[in-house]
């Protein structure tokens, strides 16, 4: 059975955790019908706005993301947002699978220093999981750092035998290869460690993290994965360091919503449609990701409201996407063919005010030669467009990768997350070579003062034309020029 969006009457139930006060929200004008007129409705004050709501959101509940009370309340604000702005908001809720997870690997001395959970290491998936909390100095086993040139070489805690001299109550290292994670587990506990790291071999493609898993039965003491980096620092750098191993997390079925708001005007079967997700991670406030994205599209939707569009505007803010891209497959997967069959195209903006930016347009044409599957024709389309408004401004731009939807062309924007800037885009950007785009990804740092306003003002800009652009016009997408006036559209090709 499709579930339909809920009406926000339905919604009342979630009470307002952190009620909000709609002023100083300027009225939209129906005027604001080509890009030039919504550009300019479309301030970074206003954007900024609505990012300052989003951070008053999570200092009050510590984040906003999915299955907990800060994204409720971001929810409720942009609900109340756009009924301020004259929409019938809908609201669409789901069940998703929801992980809270307090883990940590920390080194305790000597030099106190925190590793980043999902980045420098995670929890196991055993079966069973043990959660526990442990101290205690770490004592490498049979380790081999340097790795060994061929991987799947290290036999780290794979026999009884390699624990010859380990001190009962310590933290086991141990390296991957050989045999099951479990098994060097299992191994160390009947050796008496009272917790243990694996980490990844070292060889190239075996740096990074991967999950434990496997059955552990008996299993009593907890075990985190960590990258090779992080245990060569360990190793190499503070040898007998304290740690601090500590697995916790919750695993339930919890619900979350989508939000979603139509233009009034517009042709049913031709829909435009743009979206960003709503959720933080729930280490941090997230007001780059997704705080910039969401902020950009709502002040955009505000400002289109009553604009007799050629094409139905379709905007969403999707919940859960943190944990995996959940609200947009559920509203795809939930969407009856028919319906999916009217939507020319699809617009995503996530992160678009890195503090280390660059300017990333999707790569609708595959000019990269890196698309798995086909992209959907008209995809090209939609990068022209972003490029176009670039390039008209004097700015550079350049591919971000492949962006693949479900047989609908789609396009993007998006300012980077934790790669690193190369030197060349720092000498066509700006910002610092060698740094991340956005220092504070998935952390707590990512507040308020985590964006780069000129990235934010700019991207604002190029997400309301880019949505003005084909909410009169998508026949260069799909051959469908939508009946009705232009309403002042813009010449063709003119997005400035």
């Amino acid at each position: 059975m499709v579930q339909r969006p809920r009406r926000w009457a339905l919604f009342a139930v979630l009470t307002l955790v952190l009620p909000l006060a709609v002023t100083g929200q300027a009225l939209a004008d129906p005027n604001n019908n080509s890009p030039a007129k919504l550009t300019q409705a479309v301030t970074l004050n206003g954007v900024l706005r609505h990012l300052d709501a989003f951070q008053s959101i999570a200092d009050t509940h510590g984040d906003r993301a999915a299955g907990r009370p800060g994204y409720q309340a971001s929810v409720n604000y942009v609900v109340s947002q756009l009924n301020a702005a004259g929409y019938s908001p809908t609201v669409q809720e789901f069940d998703f699978p929801y992980v809270e997870d307090d883990s940590r690997l920390d080194r305790v001395a000597p030099v106190p220093r925190i590793f980043q959970r999902d980045s420098e290491f995670t929890r196991n998936g055993f079966t069973p999981t043990f959660e526990g909390d442990v101290t205690a100095a770490i004592q490498p086993v049979d380790v081999v750092v340097p790795p060994a040139p061929v991987p799947n070489t290290s036999s780290s805690g794979c026999e009884a035998a390699d624990f010859a001299g380990f001190a009962p109550g310590r933290v086991a290292l141990l390296q991957r290869g050989t045999c099951g994670f479990n098994v060097k587990a299992l191994n160390a506990q009947a050796a008496g460690a009272s917790a243990v790291i694996l980490f990844n071999e070292g060889q190239p493609g075996r740096t990074g993290l991967t999950t434990p898993i496997g059955a552990t039965p008996g299993l009593a003491i907890p075990v985190v994965f960590a990258t090779y980096a992080a245990a060569e620092e360990l190793i190499l750098l503070t040898p007998g360091a304290t740690v601090r191993v500590k697995v916790d997390f919750t695993e339930e079925t919890r619900k979350t919503w989508n939000v979603f708001a139509e233009s009034r005007a517009g042709n049913a079967g031709n829909v435009v449609m743009a979206g960003a997700h709503l959720d933080s991670v729930q280490d941090g406030p997230g007001i780059n990701d997704n705080g910039s994205g969401t902020a950009a599209l709502l002040e955009t939707a505000i400002h289109l409201q009553g604009v007799k569009t050629n094409s139905k505007v379709r905007f969403a803010w999707w919940g859960a996407e943190e944990e995996g891209l959940l609200g947009s497959e559920h509203y795809v997967a939930t969407l009856p063919q028919a319906a999916q069959d009217k939507i020319a195209l699809y617009l995503n903006f996530d992160m678009v005010g890195s503090p280390n930016h660059f300017f990333g347009v999707y790569d609708g044409d595959d000019s990269s030669g890196t698309a798995p599957v086909p992209i959907p024709p008209g995809s090209a389309q939609i990068e022209d467009v972003f490029e176009k408004f670039y390039a008209d401004r004097g700015l550079p731009s350049e591919d971000y990768g492949p962006f693949i939807a479900v047989n609908i062309p789609a396009g993007g924007l998006f300012t980077g997350a934790e790669d690193v800037k190369t030197a060349e885009q720092a000498a066509r950007y700006g910002g610092t070579a060698g740094v991340a785009f956005d220092p504070c990804y998935h952390q707590p740092c990512d507040t308020r003062s985590n964006l780069n306003l000129t990235a934010l003002d700019v991207n604002a800009d190029a997400i309301a034309t880019a949505v003005i652009t084909f909410a009169f016009d998508t026949s260069t997408v799909n051959g469908v020029r939508a009946p009705g006036k232009s309403h002042g559209r813009a010449p063709r090709g003119s997005f400035s």
